[in-house]
């Protein structure tokens, strides 16, 4: 059973942009802070934004002033908006949903995203 479904990845240039959506179900959103995460070949995979059911936001200090991520209630969906695109940023990016109170922990399928000239 697939509970979050990402897209928008894709192939752009070293200052580009690129915008990821995660779409859940109310019951998941609604309950759960949301996130994205990422993960490079090699590499293990890292936080790079949270945000509360209050909109309070979490950055990784390596995309602090270039990402920014959102979420919209109407339609359950968390974004990831992505400016300055470097190679570095190249990975897999996992949305993910979790609540401690809740104790549920969800994760999406992943969406590629290649930053290269």
């Amino acid at each position: 059973q697939v509970q979050l479904v990402e897209s928008g990845g894709g192939l752009v240039q070293p200052g580009g942009s690129l915008r990821l959506s995660c779409a859940a179900s109310r019951s998941i959103f609604s309950r759960n802070a949301m996130g994205w995460y990422r993960q490079a070949p090699g590499k293990q995979r890292e936080l790079v934004a949270t945000i509360t059911s209050g909109g309070r936001t979490n950055y990784a200090d390596s995309v602090k002033g270039r990402f920014t991520i959102s979420r919209d209630s109407a339609k359950n969906t968390v974004y990831l908006q992505m400016n300055s695109l470097k190679p570095e940023d190249t990975a897999v990016y996992y949305c993910n949903a979790n609540s401690a109170v809740f104790r549920t922990d969800y994760w999406g399928q992943g969406t590629q995203v290649t930053v290269s000239s």
